[in-house]
């Protein structure tokens, strides 16, 4: 169940939706999220919002600040696609993987020894 909190502002359907729409995204890479907290502030001209959510193998966090509450919502939540993206895809990086060795291009086959059978 996503909480979203908010002391300044009323959280209307319309920010709700586009919040639920953002974390709707996180749940496609089947991984559990757990107590995802939303917290809305706003500072004087702009809109401040922070994310947390537990997962079974760490924790995401993002802010975003804006003066359009709508952009800093998107941002917010690309920015915790793009932890989780890394989280979900780092066993398969490039960099954890053991070194390719080559065969050298000197090698010779004998293919005599299969004409022969």
């Amino acid at each position: 169940m996503l909480k979203i909190t908010s002391k300044q502002l009323e959280v209307t359907a319309p920010i709700r939706e586009r919040i639920e729409g953002r974390f709707e995204k996180l749940t496609r890479h089947d991984v559990q999220l757990i107590n995802p907290h939303v917290i809305i502030t706003q500072e004087k001209q702009q809109f401040k919002i922070e994310a947390s959510v537990g997962l079974p193998s760490g924790e995401l966090f993002a802010q975003a600040k804006g003066e359009n509450l709508y952009s800093a919502i998107t941002a917010m939540g690309q920015k915790l696609e793009k932890q989780l993206n890394r989280i979900t895809h780092k066993p398969q990086s490039q960099r954890h993987q053991q070194p390719v060795v080559e065969a050298e291009d000197d090698f010779e086959y004998d293919y005599s020894e299969e004409s022969a059978a």
